[in-house]
């Protein structure tokens, strides 16, 4: 009789882990990005076809759309909110040959290293398409560090254009082999911005560390670097969040290592500071690197549970004019989607939509954004 009864009590258990499993699974199944290998295929559900399911998921985006938001195909995959303004008109004007109109663009936002970085890179990204303004600029002012800056960032924005965004599997030795060319010549440019520079800027410490990720500095060498920059400015977000890359197992470190430094970071900051981001992550580095985790459990684990609540805390504290705090709210989206928590969710989503050129969504296709988003609206929504 005991026999009997554990053997129930081990078919009620498997049972329920089954049931549990199934509901785990139809969330899966809505990211399109884990289940690539199901496209074509019949829909099992109810008997529906691929197409019947199309059919459907094309009347629940309508809706979803119908609500107040944006339909996939409007999404913004650039940027992570609207370009400013005074960005744009800067950029029109040094593409028109107008680089003074960029250098006062980048000296107007005075010692705020963040926005420093963001107006320094924006410059950089059109003059690794066309230099000639960036060219007249230098000619202009040799000794100008602004200038000598947006040039190193452009010399690096050359390079990472050269070897892309693909793995390492995806890239040629070609591709290798000037990429690397192209970064010795970067760290040149941007050892001369650092002598040119105001001792107080940590900026053009800042663009050095992607250089340090693609020649691959050794741990004590990123730290030398890493202390020029915190000396500095210890609490900018971006150095904080590349610093990451640069601990990831992906470059030149260990998931061990970066989310170690996460912790640290998001430890150091105060409330309102958005460090909390850098856990969060770190786990979006090591879920997307190892193919046995699963997001609909591995989200789930109490550590991580307890770094989104963290996470929660620190943007409430935040200035709502903060346009930093965008970032924070992609990856709270994710993960309270993964969380089964999508009142929450949706409440993110709202904040974010439209703009989705930030992590995660940019590991990924954009309909991984318009599922997770679709099904949490879904959720909240009744009668969708």
């Amino acid at each position: 009789m005991i026999g009997l009864y554990i053997l129930g009590a081990m078919l009620l258990f498997g049972a329920f882990k089954i049931v549990r499993g199934m509901y785990y699974i139809r969330k899966a199944k809505r990211l399109e990005a884990e289940v690539a290998v199901l496209e074509g295929r019949t829909v099992a559900s109810g008997g529906r076809t691929a197409g019947a399911e199309a059919e459907r998921k094309a009347r629940e985006a309508a809706a979803v759309v119908a609500l107040g938001f944006v339909a996939e195909e409007d999404l913004d995959t650039d940027n992570a909110l609207p370009v400013p303004p005074e960005r744009k008109a800067a950029l029109d004007a040094v593409r028109a040959g107008d680089w003074e109109a960029g250098a006062a663009y980048v000296e107007a936002c005075g010692t705020d290293w963040e926005e420093r970085w963001q107006r320094v890179r924006a410059l950089a990204e059109v003059a690794a398409e066309d230099d000639a303004w960036l060219l007249a600029w230098r000619a202009a002012r040799p000794a100008d560090a602004t200038a000598a800056l947006v040039n190193a960032d452009t010399s690096i924005a050359v390079a990472w254009n050269v070897r892309g965004s693909l793995t390492a599997e995806h890239t040629t030795r070609e591709q290798f082999r000037i990429f690397h060319e192209l970064l010795v010549k970067a760290q040149a440019d941007t050892h001369e911005a650092q002598r040119l520079a105001d001792p107080a800027d940590p900026v053009p410490y800042m663009v050095e560390q992607p250089i340090a990720q693609g020649l691959g500095y050794p741990h004590e060498q990123y730290g030398e670097l890493w202390a020029q920059i915190t000396r500095r400015a210890p609490k900018v977000l971006t150095a904080h969040t590349s610093a990451l890359q640069y601990w990831c197992a992906k470059w030149r470190g260990s998931h061990e290592l970066a989310l170690g430094f996460a912790r640290a970071s998001a430890a150091s900051g105060e409330p309102g500071e958005l460090l909390s981001l850098l856990p969060l992550a770190a786990y979006v580095e090591q879920e997307m690197r190892e193919r046995d985790l699963r997001p609909e459990t591995f989200f789930k684990e109490p550590e991580v549970v307890a770094a989104v609540e963290a996470a929660l805390v620190d943007l409430a504290a935040a200035d709502p004019g903060d346009w930093r705090t965008v970032r924070l709210r992609h990856l709270l989206a994710w993960f309270l989607f993964w969380q089964d928590r999508d009142a929450e969710a949706v409440e993110q989503f709202r904040h974010i939509d439209g703009y989705i050129g930030a992590m995660p969504w940019y590991y990924s296709p954009r309909s991984r954004y318009v599922n997770a988003r679709n099904w949490a609206v879904r959720e909240v929504t009744p009668g969708l």
